[in-house]
Order: C-alpha cells, then sequence, then structure tokens
C-alpha cells in the first residue's frame, strides 16, 4: 500500500484553497468512543479522528478531519467546491493535494453494473499514479445494495466495506476479514462521526475511501 509520506510528497495541483471551516467542535470524549470499538484490539490500539460535514451552502460541502489535539488532518472537496460532477479531492491540513478520485465514465461504465472510482496520486514528473479502485454496485429505484470493493494498486491486495456508511456503523476489512478502519456514529450527530484506524495503515487511503462512500451516498461532496 501507498505510504501516506509518498502521498504528501505527490502534489496534485498547485492551487490551494482557504477553508472556513478549519475549527472544529468536539462533542463527546475520545475515550467514550474508543470503548464502543466492538473489542476490536488492533483497533483499539490505533488512532481515533473525527469527520466533520461542510455545509454546502457556506463551503460548499466536503468535509474535514481532526485528531484528538483538534489539529486538521485532512480535508476533502467535492463537486460543490470543484464544479465537477465525480472528481474529489483529498487534502492534508496544510491543504497540498494528496489524493484526486474521479468517477469513471464512457460506454462501458455506462453499460456495467457497477460504478467504478480510480485515486490517483502524482509523481514528480506530473504523471499519474494509480492507487486504488473502487467497485460499487449501481443505485436502484431505493437503494445501493451489494458489496462495495477496493483494490489497490499495485498488486492484487483488495478491501471491502462492510456494514451501513449512512448509519455511521461500517468497518474497512482487508482480504482476511480483518477491520483497518471503522465509521462509527458521534453524539447521534450524522453530520459529526468518528473513524478510528488500525495502527500504521494509510490514513490518506482510509479517508479517501471514505470521501468516495460520502459521495456514493449523496451526502457532503456530492451535489
Amino acid at each position: 500500500m501507498v505510504a501516506v509520506d509518498d502521498f504528501r510528497r505527490n502534489k496534485l495541483r498547485k492551487d490551494r484553497r482557504s477553508d472556513a471551516d478549519d475549527d472544529i467542535e468536539q462533542n463527546g470524549g475520545f475515550e467514550e468512543m474508543e470503548q464502543t470499538i466492538d473489542g476490536n484490539h488492533d483497533l483499539l490500539l490505533g488512532e481515533v479522528m473525527v469527520v466533520r460535514r461542510r455545509p454546502h451552502v457556506v463551503n460548499g460541502g466536503g468535509f474535514v478531519v481532526t485528531d484528538c489535539r483538534e489539529k486538521t488532518i485532512f480535508k476533502v472537496d467535492g463537486c460543490g467546491v470543484l464544479g465537477t460532477r465525480g472528481e474529489l479531492v483529498l487534502r492534508d491540513g496544510d491543504g497540498a493535494d494528496l489524493l484526486l478520485i474521479h468517477k469513471k465514465g464512457g460506454m462501458v461504465q455506462a453499460l456495467s453494473i457497477h460504478n467504478k472510482w480510480r485515486g490517483y496520486s502524482y509523481d514528480y514528473q506530473g504523471s499519474p499514479k494509480p492507487v486504488f479502485t473502487l467497485r460499487d454496485p449501481k443505485q436502484s429505484c431505493f437503494s445501493i445494495t451489494g458489496s462495495i470493493r477496493i483494490l489497490v494498486q499495485p498488486g492484487n491486495c483488495y478491501f471491502d466495506v462492510r456494514g451501513s456508511f449512512p448509519d455511521r456503523d461500517c468497518s474497512i476489512v482487508d482480504s482476511t476479514g480483518s477491520a483497518i478502519a471503522q465509521v462509527k456514529e458521534w453524539s447521534g450527530n450524522k453530520d459529526i462521526y468518528s473513524v478510528v484506524t488500525k495502527a500504521n495503515v494509510d490514513k490518506a487511503f482510509v479517508f479517501g475511501v471514505i470521501a468516495v462512500l460520502d459521495y456514493i451516498y449523496g451526502e457532503s461532496t456530492s451535489c
């Protein structure tokens, strides 16, 4: 898996956007959240982060990720900021681009029963470097059904999303079924939720996947 440090060295764009929503209010204690991780020992040794969705009418949507010290770690912009449907950008706390994620289009995709999302970083020459491909079943009239799978490049490593993201009760699991990250409800407010990551897991990858889930389910990054 591509390391976070590798993402930080790769810049997708030179422009940086200011964020008026960096000051995140904390609701509840991190110690309390650590007690809701279903007894998963690996995740208890990991890190708890808080996600806050930004309102479309004020900041164009997207969300901000903070750590236990209320420091901004990641920012995600969607089409409300970028002006392009099916495109997402994950930035670090300083506004440097880490991942560009876009939804695949074209006739072949239109005929497929799945949507495909691809995440890229860029090398020093500006050439795209594939990081992951996320495949989700297309929406029916009522809901999204079926599993969501993420293939990681290079190699044949894969992950699955299990549970319900809209209900803030889901996990990203590896090919052995072991959770590397969990999304949990935070004080009953779906605009603010927690993400617990296993130690040494690439957090940029985790929140890149969460950005796509947010868009798939019509939340803060969609428009």
